[in-house]
């Protein structure tokens, strides 16, 4: 044993530390079952933290002054929802669809707000005085203290987590100066993550604009003149019904990344199991529309394979900027003529290519298309770079919370 560290249910630990258990350090309090419908995001008088916000949305710390937490509709809430959250509470998600149920965040700077801890959630309240506020909040979001909510998951489908499992769980608990000190680091970490994640945000919604104005011809770029023609898409693309083979990669469309190999989508999709010489052929280049259920935009692949018949596979018959025709079906204006097209077609909202060929699309000359690319692809390349940096600073600060909030990196 290293000089300074005893040993503990959760491995060497600084000897002036404790190791606590939550259930005798910590009260469960009543939460509520409201559902998304019952919440919105506009106005009320009470806020409501619902679970799938703690697992996708929110960071460690809540700060309630700068997150944005729902209301409840006036006529869901009942004067039994008396439990509300206080300063320094833990709201953690009992729920999810995967291994992320655990995930917790520590409420912080309420002022005059009311807030309760809705669905799927438990609200666990500390003692007073023995947490710097903030540090119980980074302490169970750590690895170590995750470590232990693993062996606890129940279900398959749907994984859950016990009260009683959760009140027999660790953690390490230095003293207050030193509590004091981590959270002052992991702090820094969090309001350089907040601002890399609004700068993010603040070149996608550039980005957006950007599409608007320059697919659709709003905004022309020095050099171009002269009207766009828009024609029929049935005139710049035609439907494929090649058919593969078997021995092809399978493949899927997703809204997320294109059209991509089904076995990167492992968990999400269901793969075949009979025959499938009957799907069609889809070569790099090529657009897909997904007959399933239609969600907006077509999906671009940069991959040689095969989709079920139910796509619907496209390929230009004039000379295009595919690059531009890739940015275009994702645009507003497009997916916005697409759900005209859509409505009263036929149940499930389905879009064929027949339905496809009526919507009239921009055909401005190649050249202005490639332009118009070429912009487009630079401020992709500058979110992706910022991106990158985000992730890089999210692992360190994960790095640094593992070894401050196990004492095997001191700040004395």
């Amino acid at each position: 044993m290293e000089q300074g560290y005893k040993q503990s249910p959760l491995g060497p630990i600084p000897e002036n530390w404790e190791v606590r258990k939550l259930g005798e350090v910590c009260a469960f309090l009543r939460t509520n079952t409201l559902s998304r419908n019952q919440l919105n995001e506009v106005n009320g008088d009470i806020h409501n933290i619902h679970y799938g916000d703690v697992l996708v949305k929110y960071p460690s710390i809540i700060d309630v002054q700068i997150q944005s937490i729902p209301f409840i509709n006036s006529e869901d809430y009942k004067e039994s929802m008396i439990d509300f959250i206080e300063d320094g509470d833990i709201v953690l998600a009992d729920t999810a669809e995967d291994e992320t149920v655990g995930k917790a965040c520590e409420i912080a700077n309420i002022g005059s707000e009311k807030i309760l801890s809705g669905l799927h959630t438990m609200l666990i309240r500390p003692q007073k005085g023995l947490f710097f506020p903030c540090f119980l909040g980074y302490q169970v979001n750590s690895v170590s203290y995750r470590k232990q909510l693993q062996a606890l998951i129940q279900g398959i489908k749907v994984c859950s987590l016990g009260k009683q499992a959760i009140a027999n769980t660790y953690f390490a608990v230095p003293p207050l100066p030193e509590q004091q000190r981590i959270v002052s680091v992991l702090s820094l970490w969090d309001t350089a993550i907040s601002k890399q994640t609004a700068l993010i945000e603040k070149l996608t919604l550039r980005k957006r604009g950007l599409m608007q104005q320059l697919l659709t011809g709003k905004k022309r770029l020095k050099g171009f003149e002269g009207e766009w023609k828009r024609i029929k898409a049935g005139e710049i693309f035609k439907s494929i019904s090649v058919k593969g083979n078997g021995s092809e990669v399978l493949l899927s469309a997703t809204q997320e990344h294109g059209v991509i190999p089904r076995d990167q989508l492992e968990g999400r999709v269901t793969m075949p199991t009979g025959d499938t010489n009957s799907f069609k052929l889809v070569e790099v280049g090529d657009f897909v529309i997904s007959l399933r259920s239609f969600q907006g935009g077509l999906e671009y692949s940069e991959h040689r394979g095969i989709v079920s018949p139910a796509y619907t596979v496209l390929k230009p018959i004039v000379e295009i900027d595919k690059t531009f025709y890739r940015y275009y079906f994702k645009s507003a204006e497009f997916i916005g003529h697409l759900a005209i097209a859509v409505i009263g077609i036929r149940d499930g909202k389905q879009i064929s290519y027949d339905d496809f060929c009526f919507v009239k699309i921009p055909y401005p000359n190649v050249e202005e298309q490639k332009a118009i690319s070429s912009i487009l692809l630079q401020v992709d390349k500058e979110i992706e770079i910022q991106k990158q940096k985000l992730a890089a600073m999210q692992e360190q600060k994960r790095g640094l919370m593992q070894v401050l909030l196990t004492g095997k990196k001191r700040i004395i």
